[in-house]
């Protein structure tokens, strides 16, 4: 049976733009309070001039530790607590290894996987105290089908299903669910760096989503019966070859 998310507070990492955007408006529309959070002010500033009183603007540099660990008390200085974080944030990089730039990896790898688990760790004592709660993360289906157009890219989503899958099981007795949303190639800022031959054929095949299809999937893993935990969640263009 569905529950309703009307009244609850939610956290969005990676917020003012893509699959974070399109989630905060579906939160939003959802009645929750929702925090968009990103180190863009300017963006998020005009993401919350579009969803209006419920949506609220945090700056936070995900790669800074000191930033990320004042997150959470920003949080509760406007709310009395938390009950969905969403670690969304994330980074894009593809091509041969032989041809790459490790200084690139290095950021993606920093974002995708340290930065993600620090945000994560930032609010799970808060919802470990309160005894509830759900995180989501944002993977990928590269993180459970090698791509061979970007190792790096699945190496770190790789590393997020690990890290779901371990800390889903630590919490699952104490109230809190964790899962992951997998989508496959969405049309965000994301994909910027595709080469724009495989872009033109991707959208010529039908084989990206649109960031409201990942929006709706996380909507309905939050909406589960308290009991039912959404593990993983793969979305895939009917196209997608893979």
């Amino acid at each position: 049976m569905a529950q309703t998310l009307n009244g609850k507070t939610a956290a969005i990492t990676g917020a003012a733009s893509g699959i974070g955007l399109e989630c905060a408006r579906h939160l939003v529309g959802a009645g929750v309070r929702t925090f968009l959070i990103d180190r863009d002010a300017a963006a998020l500033d005009r993401a919350v001039a579009e969803l209006g009183p419920a949506a609220l603007p945090l700056v936070v540099d995900l790669l800074d530790a000191e930033s990320v660990a004042g997150m959470m008390p920003a949080i509760l200085d406007r709310a009395s607590g938390l009950d969905i974080f969403h670690a969304n944030a994330g980074a894009y990089v593809g091509g041969a290894v032989a041809g790459g730039d490790p200084a690139v990896w290095d950021r993606v790898l920093n974002l995708n996987i340290n930065a993600a688990f620090r945000s994560v760790h930032a609010v799970l004592g808060h919802m470990v105290q309160r005894g509830s709660g759900d995180i989501i993360m944002t993977s990928s289906v590269a993180g459970v089908v090698p791509v061979i157009w970007e190792p790096i890219y699945t190496a770190s989503k790789f590393a997020v299903q690990a890290f779901v899958h371990t800390v889903r099981r630590q919490v699952m007795g104490q109230g809190i669910r964790v899962g992951a949303v997998l989508p496959g190639p969405v049309v965000t800022p994301l994909i910027d760096d595709w080469p724009r031959e495989k872009l033109e054929q991707a959208l010529a095949e039908g084989s990206l989503m649109q960031p409201a299809e990942v929006a709706e999937a996380v909507i309905f893993m939050l909406t589960r019966d308290p009991n039912v935990t959404i593990r993983d969640l793969v979305i895939v263009p009917r196209n997608l070859d893979l």
